[in-house]
Order: C-alpha cells, then sequence, then structure tokens
C-alpha cells in the first residue's frame, strides 16, 4: 500500500510541476512572502527622507542617518530634480547663513516640521545623550503589520494546497484515470491518501520557506509546522470536495476561493473585535491558527496555550475530514 500512495505522489507532484495552473499556485505564496519583505518597515523605521550633497559634511550626514533615510547627489542641481519627484523627500543644502530646507510644497507638514527639527539639532550640536528623557520598550521586536501579514500568508497556504489537490482530481476525471483505478488493484483509502500526501508535503516546504524569506529565523519552526498541518487536513477535505463537485478547472478554482471569506472574517474578527464578539469565531480552524501563529511570530504566550489552539484546530478539521470522507470515498467511484 505504501508503494501504491508513494506512486501517486511522484506522479502528481510531475504533474503539478507541469502545468502552469499548479505551478503558479505553488510560487503565489513565495512572491507574496518577497512582497512583504518590500512593503513593510522595520520596527524602527522612518518614513522621513533627507537629500544632502555628497560629501558636503560627512558629520551632518552621519547625524541624520540615525533619525531618517538619507540619499546624497553630487550637486545642488540633483538635489533640486530629485526633490521635485512626486515622492515626498526634503532636501537640507548649504546657504550663506547656515543651511537651508528645500520642499517641493506638497509634502505632509509633519515631514516638514521633522527635518526642520533634525537640521536645527544638528546646527544647535544637540545629542540625544543630552536628552533627559527615558525610552521605554514594550518588547515588540518585530513589526505588528509585518507579523500580521505573514500570518495571514501561513493561513493562505495550506488552502493553496487544497487547491493543488482540487486541480489533480480534476485532472484525474478529465483524463478517465480515476474509473481506472476503481479497476485496479489500489484502494480509494490509498489513493486519497497518495493524493493528500501531496498537498501535504508542498503546504509544510512552501510554509518553511516563505517563513525564512520573510525573515523569522528565530520562531518555533516545529511549533509552526505543526499548526500548518493541522490547518492543512482541512484545506485537503475541501480540495477533494471541490475535485468531485467539478469536472472544469476554473470552475473548481472559483468554487476553491470561496473558502477565502472565513479566512479573511476570522482575521478580522480577532483583529477588529472585542473578545466577547470573538466567541462568535471559535467555530472557524482559521481563527485558531491565527492566534496560534500569533503566539508564535510574535514569541508570546505559553506552550500550553498554544498546544490547546492546536489540539482545537486538529478537532475541528479531523471532524471535518471524518464526515466527508464517505461522500470523497462515494464521488471517486
Amino acid at each position: 500500500m505504501l508503494n501504491k500512495i508513494w506512486t501517486i505522489f511522484k506522479r502528481d507532484v510531475k504533474v503539478n510541476f507541469r502545468e502552469v495552473m499548479p505551478l503558479y499556485i505553488m510560487l503565489a505564496p513565495l512572491m507574496l512572502a518577497i512582497g512583504i519583505n518590500l512593503i513593510t518597515p522595520g520596527i524602527n523605521d522612518t518614513t522621513v527622507n533627507i537629500a544632502l550633497i555628497e560629501g558636503e559634511n560627512p558629520a551632518q550626514e552621519q547625524c541624520l542617518n540615525e533619525f531618517a533615510h538619507v540619499e546624497t547627489f553630487p550637486g545642488e542641481a540633483e538635489v533640486l530634480s530629485r526633490v521635485k519627484e512626486r515622492d515626498s523627500l526634503i532636501g537640507i543644502l548649504p546657504g550663506d547663513n547656515g543651511y537651508y530646507i528645500l520642499a517641493q510644497g506638497n509634502e505632509p507638514e509633519s515631514v516638514v516640521e521633522y527635518a526642520k527639527l533634525l537640521n536645527v539639532f544638528f546646527e544647535s550640536g544637540v545629542d540625544i545623550e543630552n536628552s533627559k528623557a527615558s525610552i521605554v520598550e514594550f518588547g515588540e521586536t518585530v513589526p505588528p503589520v509585518k507579523k500580521m501579514l505573514v500570518n495571514i500568508l501561513l493561513l493562505m497556504i495550506p488552502m493553496l494546497s487544497g487547491m493543488l489537490i482540487t486541480l489533480n482530481i480534476v485532472e484525474e476525471k478529465a483524463d478517465k484515470t480515476i474509473s481506472a483505478i476503481n479497476l485496479s488493484p489500489t484502494s480509494r483509502t490509498a489513493f486519497i491518501l497518495g493524493k493528500s500526501l501531496t498537498g501535504m508535503m508542498i503546504s509544510l516546504v512552501t510554509t518553511v520557506v516563505c517563513i525564512l524569506i520573510t525573515g523569522f529565523y528565530n520562531v518555533n519552526i516545529l511549533l509552526l509546522l505543526l499548526v500548518a498541518a493541522a490547518s492543512t487536513v482541512l484545506a485537503m477535505t475541501i480540495g477533494f470536495i471541490q475535485g468531485i463537485n467539478n469536472d472544469d478547472v476554473m470552475e473548481a478554482v472559483g468554487s476553491m476561493k470561496l473558502v477565502f471569506l472565513p479566512l479573511a472574517g476570522s482575521v478580522a474578527g480577532y483583529e477588529l473585535l472585542s473578545g466577547g464578539w470573538q466567541a462568535f469565531f471559535w467555530w472557524s480552524p482559521f481563527y485558531w491558527s491565527y492566534r496560534a501563529n500569533n503566539i508564535i511570530l510574535g514569541k508570546e504566550g505559553s506552550a500550553g496555550e498554544l498546544l490547546l489552539y492546536t489540539a482545537i484546530i486538529a478537532a475541528i478539521c479531523i471532524t471535518a475530514y471524518a464526515l466527508m470522507l464517505p461522500r470523497i470515498k462515494k464521488g471517486l467511484q
């Protein structure tokens, strides 16, 4: 039986890497992970950009670079040309009596005032050590926006793996190979496990790669994979049901997209609603997956709490799989 499961798994992997749609589904999370890195700032990043003349005052450049993004240009003409571009960038140029601020005029007032203050502090010789203020940290080492987007990506990966199973089933139906399997020594259970193994492996591998791309090297990857594996059981169940009920690839993909509605609703409920209202989302494994991933990515909460969430996810997903298994076997006849 194991040999037959492995044969089905290898066939699906070859088909997925050969066809355009499955290959796109597998690469989409990786592209999203790269996009998250590009659009999310660091925890201490600033959105203020300042232009200086290259080499005019190295001490000024070093000082301002601690509080803003500094770009240097060969001369005043280049600085002027850069300031006139569409984004918000402030030029600080030498004048007869010190330095003056060069702005296009449509920059946010807060950005202009911030650049003025930085220039005044530099000219006055004010340093951080001169401040009497103390810095209080709340222990956040990961940008909240980045953590939220990576968490959503981790929820999407099992669903995309389920979509691969849907495409594989539709392809089997189109090639009339399901009928042939019913006449072969391969049992329906072996066929289901072989198809499930494809989705599970792709889901786990993609999860690890996306975590590495987004820079979460120090999280507990084993616990993250445990949560992903529990969620993938539900994705595989939905993938089989959609594959059985659809004969066209585009119809199957369209039906599978509906799964993202409860996913989005669960995330919105957790982030936007108070604790009392969140009880309405306890039925959703996406809700518990989001909470579990939030603990892992933020390195907060207890191990017992995380294991409880994982157990709830597994219970919901396995129950759904057990209820749908007779229908799946019947649909594969």
